[in-house]
């Protein structure tokens, strides 16, 4: 069993800011293999479910603040009995990188990702990570908690089919057990 876990905020407000990337690109997986999310309150999470290659896959979008993301995380780890380290694939914006930026990991620090502190407090640093670029030019001249609570513009948007794209063939390798550390750049036009 794998867990794929998107990190984002819940409410219509939050939605499309780029702190949401997580959820926007996990919505697009999970429409193309035509799974539904279904609330979970007892993990605190909605959840939609897949079968790839005859191993269940999860679909993980937390309910709570992206800050407080790692309890979901630990209550579904817990219940599954999976380890983090082989089973867990957090999806996640990075500010560091730029827009159509897409970075692979298999463990590391938080880089001052809130989410990814409260993920490592309750999971430790083990675990596969997606990082997405959302740097661009007005990053610099707003606050960090303004530009990615800021949402995305029509241009941004219009990468994000590419980063779907991109980002379903890692989470098909890692289902696979073929994942690699990798970083690539989607054609933004």
């Amino acid at each position: 069993m794998k867990i794929i876990f998107a990190q984002g905020n819940p409410g219509k407000e939050y939605a499309h800011t780029r702190h949401n990337i997580g959820f926007l690109l996990i919505d697009k997986i999970a429409a193309a293999h035509h799974a539904e999310f279904i609330k979970k309150s007892k993990f605190h999470a909605d959840i939609a479910e897949i079968t790839s290659e005859g191993e269940k896959v999860l679909f993980v979008k937390p309910t709570t603040f992206y800050n407080e993301t790692g309890q979901a995380a630990r209550l579904l780890v817990d219940f599954y009995k999976i380890d983090p380290a082989t089973d867990f694939l957090v999806i996640h914006d990075d500010l560091a990188l730029p827009l159509g930026t897409i970075r692979t990991r298999q463990k590391g620090s938080d880089a001052g990702n809130n989410g990814i502190k409260s993920l490592s407090a309750h999971l430790g640093p083990n675990y596969t990570r997606i990082r997405i670029g959302i740097f661009n030019e007005k990053r610099n001249q707003v606050h960090d908690a303004d530009f990615v609570l800021g949402n995305l513009t029509l241009h941004e948007k219009n990468v994000l089919p590419a980063l779907a794209e991109q980002t379903k063939h890692f989470i098909d390798s890692f289902t696979q057990d073929n994942f690699q550390v990798t970083k690539v750049t989607v054609p933004i036009e």
